[in-house]
């Protein structure tokens, strides 16, 4: 039987058009806006309300130290980079990395994509000049185009639908390979397996080998190999562009309750979290598990009005504080946030943003990263949570499956010479597939260690 919607819970989804909403484009066509919108409210949701309950109780446990979130994925994807072989690389990656993350905490991994979504990126500046010649900035795939024309960067609605096409092809192929066999235990060892064959990796031989005689123990004993075949994959993006997220939110018929069906898990960033903007208020109203991003700027204070606002009533799973404080920075400011908001009560998941922090140019003019700073943070946020008895929940990391230079650093030493043979990234940089692998060894110890 289904649930009527209250009608006070549907006008409270519009209620985010009466309120400063940061981050937006400047769309020349109402008219033609409301059109796609109007279209996108019609097309089938991309994930379902039970999908998000899921991982909303999986995160539940993450909270309570029984469970870790590793959440992976591009900066900003982009339509002409949606290959199979490009999804399939990252997939890839993430499970690759979940296995080992998974043998060093002995806890179940949740396994997250920054994926099928993550078209719209925020800027500091609405405009970008070059040679004399002022154009609207690149938003993402979205909104507008990358290529400096006047035509590729004034914001396109019908660029909307697209996301949204885009983002239910993506959706097919990784339920696809998640439910194939492509996710099976021992394959995805034996993918490490082929990593380690890399001398420059050594120093984990030790740690593949546990896992190795681990898996090799599992066999011997009978274990069921047949139902570690599929593995569930949720999808995330950070909630930016709410032109698109409300249209695609859904009324679940079983209880009335609204969902933002674009992704299982939305994020707010820490440019458009401001307490009385539209982005907190229309995530508040629907019933998603719900992350924030907490730069160095955060106090206590504003950590405890967010929980005001996007969780009151203190349900487990329901929000999430990704920390992006820098490797200089988190020892220092992230233990009085932890402890106000534990002295709370109500439960978050602390989960390591270790790359937006860490931003940094090198000497030939490229926007990068250390690996090292990068693996610093994580070890900070680590040592954090140790001294204080909390639980560290998770890891959010940009990351490719292919192999470009974008990062500094890793034991195969990308240098400032390197970035020029294989940087792809039209926004932020990211981790390849090998320092990815070995961000998840090092994080493994960690775990290990906790």
């Amino acid at each position: 039987m289904s649930v009527l919607p209250d009608p006070d819970v549907l006008a409270g989804l519009d209620r985010w058009r009466t309120l400063r909403a940061d981050q937006q484009p400047a769309w020349p066509d109402a008219t033609t806006l409301k059109e796609v919108t109007g279209e996108l409210a019609a097309q089938p949701p991309l994930v379902f309300a039970g999908e998000a309950d899921n991982l909303r109780e999986r995160l539940a446990a993450a909270s309570r130290g029984e469970a870790f979130l590793l959440q992976g994925g591009d900066c900003a994807e982009t339509f002409d980079q949606l290959t199979a072989d490009n999804i399939r690389d990252k997939v890839k990656t993430i499970l690759q990395m979940a296995v080992i993350l998974t043998y060093g905490a002995s806890l179940p991994v949740i396994k997250m994509g920054r994926m099928a979504g993550q078209y719209a990126k925020p800027r500091s500046s609405d405009v970008e000049t070059r040679d004399g010649v002022t154009l609207p900035a690149y938003r993402g795939d979205i909104i507008n185009g990358f290529e400096f024309t006047e035509r590729a960067r004034v914001p396109n609605p019908q660029r909307l639908m697209s996301a949204y096409h885009n983002s239910a092809t993506t959706l097919n192929l990784i339920r696809a390979f998640t439910s194939g066999g492509f996710a099976d235990l021992r394959q995805v060892h034996e993918w490490n397996r082929g990593f380690m064959e890399n001398p420059a990796y050594a120093q984990y031989d030790a740690f593949a080998s546990e896992i190795d005689r681990a898996i090799r123990f599992m066999h011997a004993a009978g274990a069921d190999f047949d139902a570690l075949r599929t593995v569930d994959f949720f999808s995330s993006h950070e909630g930016l562009l709410l032109d698109y997220e409300r249209p695609l939110t859904r009324i679940d018929s079983r209880t009335g309750l609204p969902y933002d069906c674009s992704a299982h898990f939305l994020w707010i960033g820490e440019r458009t979290r401001q307490l009385d903007g539209a982005h907190v208020d229309y995530f508040s109203r629907v019933r998603n598990p719900i992350g924030v991003k907490l730069g160095p700027s955060t106090t206590a204070e504003d950590a405890i009005a967010l929980m005001d606002r996007l969780n009151p009533d203190g349900e487990a799973g329901r929000l999430t504080f990704i920390t992006r404080m820098g490797a200089g920075k988190i020892r220092d400011l992230l233990p009085a946030l932890v402890e106000k908001v534990t002295a709370d009560g109500r439960p978050v998941v602390w989960v390591c943003d270790p790359m937006h922090g860490n931003g940094i140019t090198s000497a030939n003019g490229y926007k990068t990263r250390r690996f090292t700073d990068v693996i610093d943070e994580v070890r900070g946020f680590f040592e954090v949570h140790g001294s204080l008895g909390t639980v560290p929940g998770g890891l959010h990391v940009e990351l490719t499956g292919d192999d470009v230079t974008e990062v500094l650093g890793g034991s195969e030493e990308i240098d400032d010479v390197a970035l020029t043979r294989r940087y792809e990234t039209l926004v932020d940089p990211r981790l390849n597939h090998q320092q990815s692998l070995e961000m998840a060894f090092l994080v493994a110890e960690m775990l290990r260690g906790h």
